[in-house]
Order: C-alpha cells, then structure tokens, then sequence
C-alpha cells in the first residue's frame, strides 16, 4: 500500500490520547477493512466494507448501536439493530442509489455463508450506509455491482488505503475532496490495553466554515481563493468499532460523541446532511448455537465511560482530517472537480 500523507506526519496532532499502531479502524483485533473503487470519468464511486472479527457474524453477534444525528440518509438495517442490540453481517458503505443493491449482495453473501456452515438462513438484517457522490459520480446509472461488493470483501484487510477510494471515490468534505478516514485511539482498563477505532465516509461541511485543529480557520481564505460557497450538506457516515466490552446501550452512548469530531473541524450538521453512527463491539460474543438461557457479558463500569467519550470524539476527528488530506484531486462526472486539501494546506503549515 502506497504511504499516504496523514495529520500526524504533518505534525498535526489531535487530543491526548494515544493511537494504535495503525491508527486505523483496524487496530482493534480481527477487524478488517475492504474497498472496491470505480474511477472512470463518468463512475467515480464505490463500495467499502468493514468487516467484524468473526468467520460468520451471523452465526456469532456482537452487540452494536446506531445514533442518527442527522436524517437524510438511506441507511439500511438500523431498525433491527436498534431493537435487538447486535450486528449480523458487515457493514458496507457505498453511493445512495446503489444501497439496494449493496444490500442484495450482502444477502448473498451471508446466505452462501451459512449454507457452508450449515444454517438455513431465512432472515438477515445487513447494514449498509451511504453518502450521495452525485456531484462526480453519474448515481443515477447505480454502477456498483455485486461483483464489487464481493471483490471488497475479498480484498479486505489490516492495512487499507484512505483517501478517494471505495466508498469515498466520488465525496466531497468542507467542499474539496473527502473520502475515506480512520483513526484508532488505545486505552488502559484494569491494566489492559484496549483499542477504539473509527472509519468515516465523509461527505459533508462547508469550506467557510473549515477549521484545523488549534482554532485556525483557514476555510474562509481558502472559500475566497476557490470561490467556493456550497452549504453543509451531503452526509457523515461514522463506524465505531472497539474491544471492550460494551453493551449496546453503552455503545449508544459512546456513538453519540462521534460527531464532536465534525463540529470540532467546522460542521454544524446542516439540514441536507445525513449524519448516521453505527458502533460495535467484540468485548462480547452470542454465538446462535449456545442454547443456555442466560449469557454472561461483561461491560465498562460506566464511571470510566468518559474516556470513552474523549477516545470516539478524537479519533473521529482525526478521521475527518485524514479523510481530507489523503485524498487526492478527482475530475469527475461532466468534467466536475474536487480539489485535494493538502497541496491548499501546506503554505499554512
């Protein structure tokens, strides 16, 4: 994987917590990452998929959360998870109109699945989140496949790349080029090492608003010299992973910080904006073949949760940025462009 600029080596560090040895979702153990990028002109889009530490989620469910800040969002599978607490399938991220189609393609995938572990599979609850790429991306062709689902699954991993890949091909973030970020931040409990992580499809902002850590907006000087005046609209989508063992109402309650993250770069979470977090942790483990009535789970003493709180708000953060400064210029649908921060940023550093 080609190294990729990020906020740290460019001394930009965010909060006192410290990070993985990654610092990427997938510094928490047997979490694994996938993209699948489509990058022609017309189609500049894709899917991303994160997937769980486990050989079939199904068949052995973590307790997960959802947190919608913001509504204006397709996301599929929210609605089960919310009643039942625990997550199923992967997560997958890709354009608005292709979520169906994503969501079909999961549905394959854990059928064949559990068809070779030996499940009759009637009913599953995949979740897919989405940002709307129309801007550099041709949506209303819905070029994501199946195939494409497949390949990023296949190809998912510890290391990934951020930036205008996958899911964040066609994106836009603070009206230049978003995509794809992640950080991870580590925490000490009872004297073991724990890790939280974030991966954030970014879509959202208003360049004015724009704000690097430390409280310098450079959004307003980079608007005038861009002419750029776009509202805060287009979507957040904010993946919450973790090892300690958190309930699901727990989980709600840390989801909820992630988008200090984007206020905290300039957002106000506009009305055309869909903010949506998911979360999940694999503290905890239900596997369906365990046929006892009751199941020990073990959680956070809720006193500690504010550590929490700070590690899902500042590894949002950096996220957010990473999304930003890895992501390189992108010509588009109709000739359309999206800028890359990094080259606008470096005479401010």
């Amino acid at each position: 994987m080609e190294k990729q600029t990020r906020a740290r080596a460019l001394g930009i560090r965010i909060g006192e917590l410290p990070c993985g040895e990654r610092n990427l979702i997938t510094d928490v153990p047997g979490v694994r990452v996938g993209h699948r990028t489509l990058d022609t002109g017309r189609y500049e889009t894709g899917v991303t998929v994160i997937l769980p530490p486990v050989k079939n989620p199904f068949a052995e469910k973590m307790p997960a959360a959802s947190f919608v800040v913001n509504g204006f969002g397709k996301t599929l599978g929210l609605v089960q998870i919310d009643e039942l607490g625990t997550l199923e399938t992967p997560i997958a991220l890709t354009g608005t109109l292709n979520v169906g189609k994503v969501h079909d393609a999961l549905v394959e995938y854990m059928v064949d699945l559990c068809q070779k572990d030996g499940i009759n599979l009637t009913s599953i609850n995949p979740v897919v989140g989405e940002c709307n790429d129309s801007f550099l991306n041709c949506l209303a062709d819905r070029p994501v496949e199946k195939a494409d689902v497949f390949a990023a699954i296949e190809s998912a991993s510890e290391d990934f790349s951020l930036g205008a890949v996958g899911a964040g091909r066609g994106t836009s973030c603070h009206s230049l080029k978003g995509g794809i970020g992640s950080a991870s931040r580590t925490l000490t409990l009872d004297g073991k090492e724990y890790t939280l992580g974030v991966l954030v499809q970014t879509n959202h902002g208003r360049l004015a608003d724009f704000t690097l850590p430390a409280a310098k907006n450079i959004g307003a000087e980079l608007r005038e010299k861009l002419n750029a005046a776009a509202p805060d609209k287009g979507s957040c989508m904010m993946i919450l992973a973790t090892d300690i063992p958190l309930s699901d109402r727990q989980l709600r309650r840390v989801i909820k910080r992630c988008p200090v993250g984007l206020i905290r770069l300039g957002s106000y979470i506009g009305h055309g904006s869909g903010e949506v977090a998911i979360g999940f942790s694999t503290g905890n483990r239900f596997p369906i073949d365990d046929r006892a009535d009751i199941h020990p789970v073990y959680q956070l003493d809720e006193r500690k949760i504010d550590l929490l709180f700070r590690a899902a708000a500042e590894a949002t953060e950096e996220a957010v940025l990473d999304s930003m400064l890895t992501a390189e210029r992108v010509v588009g649908l109709d000739g359309h462009v999206k800028e890359a921060l990094l080259p606008l940023l470096r005479p401010y550093l």
